[in-house]
């Protein structure tokens, strides 16, 4: 298992020999056990990678050993506390609450999904935490990165891999 770093206050993630620029959630870091849904915090933890998603048309990537699918206008992920599927992916419309994975940005052009709260989930402990790319500004709670650093870093990626937040 290779570990992705993450320092939340000087910004940086590293893997190897690459050392980037990332950004972290409006609410900086928290420990996982205080994050809430909607706070705007980054949990601190290692966090498994689950898989990548990927927007056709947007992105060319080869050579990837992670797992990873083609999202749609029909995916979204559950941020409702109250829906059986709180932090799962779900097919949009849905009667509860979702955030879609194909925002107006192209911050969910990649997403590397990190395994938070998810074995299973706790209703209102965070949702949707994610590696994506980085628009210039601080995320919801995911940690963010440049389009041309994340096509660099995903090639390298393994199935076991993980991203620790510090």
């Amino acid at each position: 298992m290779s570990i992705v770093r993450v320092d939340s206050e000087a910004g940086r993630l590293v893997f190897g020999m690459i050392d980037i620029a990332c950004t972290v959630g409006r609410g900086g870091a928290c420990d996982a056990d205080a994050k809430r849904e909607g706070d705007g915090c980054t949990p601190r933890g290692l966090w498994s990678i689950r898989g990548v998603l990927l927007r056709r048309g947007t992105v060319t990537v080869s050579g990837l050993s992670l797992p990873w699918r083609w999202a749609g206008r029909w995916d979204g992920w559950s941020d409702d506390p109250e829906d059986p599927a709180y932090n799962r992916p779900v097919r949009l419309p849905r009667a509860f609450s979702a955030e879609s994975l194909m925002r107006a940005d192209a911050a969910y052009d990649v997403i590397v999904v990190l395994g938070h709260n998810d074995a299973p989930p706790v209703p209102g402990r965070g949702s949707a935490i994610f590696l994506h790319l980085s628009e210039g500004r601080p995320t919801a709670g995911c940690v963010a990165i440049d389009p041309a650093d994340m096509m660099r870093l995903l090639p390298l990626l393994m199935p076991g891999d993980g991203v620790e937040i510090r």
